[in-house]
């Protein structure tokens, strides 16, 4: 039992929801490999970080003996999911979906272990639905239960248009389970009501109903909206070394905590150890090293992740910064905002222009480009700010 709590307590980590922990740890006891899920939708070419909070609890299924099926939605992916859309999703074409799902197939065996990992598509069955078939599958569920999805509510009460077809999404989603008898589903946060009509339709279908997890969705490198090819605030999987080792060296500090607790594969408590060691003085700078080390091994091996820790490091000590500056010091009650406090020390004329300018990648700090907005300097802090190619400035935030 101690070890089954062990495991349970493992696959909670970096979870945001089990519905039900009961569930999972009564399948757990009964010492069978379990069936894993997790949907992909290929609406895109390339697999990004944000994609790895899910492929990491998958493998972690795996590695416990567990069957991992990473199902490909090429069916559903023509739908396009509505989830979190204001407005009708245009479909894809069924050339872009084949491609799309052909560079997936490549990508995520650089997380998966492609021995005991599945790859299904569902076009296999879905595409085999007759009319009839479809007709009663919609009959196992009701327009209210579907209104009460957010952002289908949302929509229904502004006026918003929604297509019959997109009610659709959920329930082949949900009938995917079905026909793949899965014992647990992941999917992000947002994809919570989808997974449940899996539940429902499993138990229709006379199937004991699988257990759904939700993970955290991950924040891109500006730490405001989720990580998306489309916003450019994202770390792809195919990128090269050095342009993955940068970015994750260009996050906030507070951002890469949240990036230790999603991405990385290390323990809890080193991670907690590590936290604990710069609030006593350790240098960030230092564990964000360490944390863009983890990342890039994972994708591009060891020997080539350390060749771009170098590569950064000599650009980072290339970069002439005047060693002569006198330190401007700011007062505050509390942490300064970056973008106030440019303004404030004079190196911009309003901090709208301060923000445009972090969003464009012209503002380094001690010489590391910032992409966040919000990144706040705590009491306490001094560094040197950088405005473009010519203006520095030394600033220490001091308590009033």
């Amino acid at each position: 039992m101690c070890e089954l709590a062990a495991v349970l307590a493992e696959l909670k980590r970096g979870t945001e929801e089990i519905l039900l922990e009961q569930e999972l740890l009564a399948r757990l006891k009964e010492r069978r490999p379990l069936r894993i899920k997790a949907g992909f939708d290929p609406t895109a070419p390339d697999l990004h970080l944000g994609h790895t909070v899910l492929l990491n609890k998958l493998k972690q299924f795996q590695d416990l003996g567990h069957e991992a099926i990473f199902l490909i939605g090429d069916f559903t992916g023509m739908i396009g999911d509505p989830t979190g859309k204001s407005q009708t999703r245009p479909p894809l074409s069924r050339d872009q979906v084949i491609e799309n799902a052909r560079t997936y197939e490549e990508q995520i065996y650089k997380i998966l272990n492609p021995e005991r990992t599945l790859v299904m598509f569902n076009s296999s069955w879905l595409g085999e639905l007759s009319a009839a078939d479809l007709v009663q599958l919609a009959g196992k569920y009701t327009v209210a239960r579907m209104l009460e999805r957010d952002d289908f509510s949302k929509r229904y009460k502004s006026g918003q248009p929604i297509a019959i077809h997109e009610f659709l999404y959920p329930l082949l989603q949900g009938y995917d389970s079905v026909v793949l008898k899965a014992d647990v589903e992941l999917g992000g946060t947002d994809q919570k009501f989808n997974l449940l009509v899996g539940r429902h339709l499993q138990e229709v279908y006379g199937q004991k109903p699988q257990v759904v997890i939700t993970l955290p969705i991950l924040e891109g490198l500006d730490g405001v909206q989720k990580m998306s090819k489309s916003l450019g605030n994202y770390v792809g999987l195919n990128e090269p070394p050095q342009e993955m080792f940068g970015k994750l060296m260009s996050i906030s500090d507070e951002l890469m905590w949240r990036y230790f607790e999603l991405l990385s594969l290390r323990p809890a408590h080193e991670i907690q150890a590590l936290k604990q060691a710069c609030t006593m003085g350790k240098n960030p700078r230092e564990a964000k090293i360490e944390l863009a080390l983890e990342v890039v091994t994972r994708f591009h091996g060891q020997e080539v992740a350390r060749k771009a820790q170098e590569d950064f490091e000599a650009r980072f000590a290339r970069r002439e910064m005047p060693t002569d500056l006198e330190t401007v010091v700011l007062r505050a009650p509390s942490s300064l905002g970056v973008a106030y406090l440019l303004k404030e020390a004079g190196m911009v004329a309003s901090t709208s222009e301060a923000m445009r300018l972090i969003r464009q990648g012209a503002v380094r700090i001690d010489g590391e480009r910032i992409v966040d907005p919000g990144r706040t300097i705590a009491i306490g802090e001094i560094h040197v700010f950088q405005v473009g190619k010519r203006r520095f400035a030394k600033i220490q935030v001091v308590g009033r």
